[in-house]
């Protein structure tokens, strides 16, 4: 069977291999395939993701601040905002104000914004937040809740007009290379060839990079686990701000029919389709009863996903030191969706040979941050 061929094959379906795919198809013939029936199933459409300047390290955080413009106005594949209003307040538990007083410094380059807040401001802020349970609080006024379906459709919609193709249910089976090409074997026995192999696979990267030849960056898959409860009759959801415990024992996200819940867990797993974790959950509804006046005793769903981190938590970005044609794009963490512009733009400039984008050197990251080789 002739492969199919392409000037790029990206794998991975997700948030980053619809925004790098979207990037590198301005000037190259796209194929990105992925394994499920559906774009974004595993993590990007398990995401309750917010825009936040203070989350990741510093790496993480310039790339957030890179795609802020963007995510402000989107281009016309986007059809509705992707951004609004929500803002981030942080807890330090008692005899923890000096670690969250540190962390305000330490995020303040890439959020200048960021302030610290009484007890009691807290408490007027969050009226369930317990007074007696809290030593000091901070708040990033320029937080926002992030859309992922419309930033991931967008992407979709603007890799297919600049006429890039996708199939679903298109694992990569097997790759192969000769004579300048890889050759991806699909499970239906088809095949796509292309000169260049993007690794966008998330969870599955160190899988594909081990199909490939390529040595795996040491990628660590993590739960993630989200529940829903009701909110209170007497709160506003649409303004109330994010809560996280500096010590990231939960955090709490209003939404409009409730509040979004999260143990912060960051348990190891391999690569699958993961379940909730009910002593997770367990653990969360105690600690925000610790801490809220909420009583938490009823969960109304619960769901999980998986935040795939290199060692050192910044993303894995750049042709691979021993393998021609084969280029990473993952460990995003639990950031991809709020740093997906600034890194695919990045990355399509790594890919192209060229100066990462000035706003992207502007926030102090370079190419050699996000190489396969640095570890």
């Amino acid at each position: 069977m002739t492969a199919t061929a392409f000037d790029v094959v990206v794998i991975g379906g997700g948030i980053a291999g619809a925004s790098i795919g979207y990037e590198l198809a301005a000037d190259r013939r796209v194929c990105l395939v992925e394994q499920e029936d559906t774009l974004a199933f595993h993590t990007t459409g398990r995401s309750a993701a917010l825009y936040l300047e203070t989350f990741g390290n510093a790496t993480v955080r310039a790339l957030t601040g890179a795609s802020r413009a963007f995510l402000t106005e989107p281009s016309e594949e986007f059809d509705r905002p992707i951004l609004t209003p929500r803002p981030y307040l942080v807890f330090a538990r008692e005899g923890r104000g000096d670690a969250l007083t540190a962390f305000r410094d330490e995020v303040r380059r890439q959020a200048p914004a960021v302030e610290m807040l009484s007890v009691d401001d807290a408490v007027a802020l969050v009226p369930y937040l317990r007074r007696d349970a809290i030593e000091s609080a901070l708040i990033d006024p320029t937080a926002m809740d992030i859309d992922v379906h419309a930033l991931h459709q967008g992407y979709v919609r603007g890799l297919r007009r600049r006429a890039g193709e996708i199939r679903t249910r298109a694992a990569a089976t097997a790759l192969g290379r000769a004579n300048g090409l890889w050759t991806v074997t699909l499970p239906d026995g088809d095949t796509v060839s292309a000169q260049v192999v993007v690794d966008a696979a998330g969870a599955w990267a160190d899988a594909v990079a081990d199909l490939a030849g390529a040595t795996p960056a040491g990628l660590s898959p993590k739960i993630r686990t989200i529940f829903g409860v009701d909110a209170p009759d007497s709160l506003t959801t649409s303004t109330q701000p994010v809560i996280n415990d500096l010590d990231d024992t939960f955090y709490i996200k209003p939404e409009a029919n409730g509040l979004l819940c999260s143990p912060a867990d960051e348990t190891p797993s391999h690569p699958h389709d993961v379940r909730p974790a009910d002593l997770e959950i367990a653990r969360a509804i105690e600690s925000i009863n610790e801490v809220t006046d909420l009583n938490l005793r009823h969960v109304r769903s619960s769901w999980a996903g998986l935040r795939t981190f290199a060692p050192d938590r910044s993303p894995v970005v750049g042709f691979d030191p021993g393998v021609e044609g084969f280029f990473w794009f993952a460990g995003q963490g639990g950031y991809g969706i709020q740093m997906a512009d600034g890194l695919a733009r990045a990355g399509a400039a790594i890919f192209r040979g060229g100066a990462l984008p000035a706003d992207v050197v502007a926030g102090g990251v370079q190419a050699d941050d996000l190489a396969p080789d640095r570890f």
